[in-house]
């Protein structure tokens, strides 16, 4: 496997999920992260990743042979038409609604569409709304 670049300091560092049809996960993966304009990193005959997501099979000596269980991913859009793009290509891809595109009353100005993907995980597209742009960005410095 291929790395781009390490970023030091960010909350999660990378995220696997283990999935039951990995090709019916990356057909999925591949056309919502399209939609929010992600391209993929890589695959392999038992995985594949994007960014800091790496999904594989059971199979895959990284998974140990278990699946992981119920997620909740969600995805930052560009605008709120980035996040109909993102539902109506889950939706064409093997995902099921859980929540159509629209505000939540989470912070003023959150748009977001949710949906459930192949393995039952709850994958979100949101976009935090110009009332959030101020406060979206927040550099960290850590000393190592």
């Amino acid at each position: 496997m291929e790395t781009q670049s390490l970023h030091r300091g960010r909350l999660i560092d990378h995220i696997q999920l283990v999935v039951k049809d990995l090709p019916a996960s990356q057909r999925f993966y591949e056309a919502v992260l399209a939609a929010l304009d992600i391209p993929m990193g890589g695959t392999g005959d038992d995985y594949f990743w994007v960014d800091e997501l790496f999904v594989s099979s059971a199979d895959s000596p990284a998974a140990h042979g278990h699946l992981t269980g119920r997620h909740h991913l969600a995805f930052q859009a560009k605008d709120e038409a980035m996040v109909q793009a993102f539902y109506e290509a889950a939706l064409k891809s093997g995902g099921t609604d859980n929540g159509a595109p629209g505000l939540r009353p989470y912070h003023p100005g959150y748009y977001a569409a949710f949906v459930i993907d192949p393995d039952g995980n709850n994958i979100e597209a949101v976009y935090h709304g110009p009332a959030r742009r101020s406060a979206d960005s927040v550099v960290v410095e850590f000393d190592e």
